[in-house]
């Protein structure tokens, strides 16, 4: 489906990526927007809320996941044209620290699975397009 967002401004999001066993973790997008890509776990920044606090929050909420020790990664400029969404996604790495990726948002999600970086699925969520063809790597800092 193609949904348009009627934005003035740009917004900000945040993605983490999630690291164990040299995988990462992505979830497999249903619902409004970008259906049917994947992307690491994350969300929207909330109004007073930190970028280190948004991606725990995120993560917990998205897919069941706790995660340790934080890692800022990069930025990307995210445009899309035919929804007219514009969002800054802050990027940042993860190790995983417990809980199985699990469907806790069944509304947003159809599946959460770990990824090789050298072996991503496709199609890929518009920010984590741009984090890897930007040459971003989670697993080198």
């Amino acid at each position: 489906m193609n949904v348009t967002y009627p934005m003035k401004y740009p917004g900000v999001g945040i993605g983490v990526y999630v690291l164990k066993d040299g995988k990462v973790l992505l979830g497999l997008r249903k619902g409004h927007y970008q259906s049917g890509t994947w992307c690491a776990p994350g969300g929207k920044l909330e109004i007073n809320e930190t970028f280190e606090s948004c991606a725990r929050r995120e993560t917990q909420e998205e897919c069941g996941v706790e995660i340790e020790h934080l890692r800022f990664l990069g930025v990307t400029n995210d445009i899309d044209p035919p929804t007219g969404s514009h969002y800054i996604t802050v990027a940042f790495a993860a190790d995983w620290k417990r809980g199985e990726p699990s469907l806790t948002e069944p509304d947003k999600f159809e599946k959460w699975e770990w990824f090789s970086w050298d072996a991503l699925p496709e199609p890929l969520f518009l920010s984590t397009r741009n984090f890897a063809a930007a040459g971003y790597n989670p697993f080198t800092l």
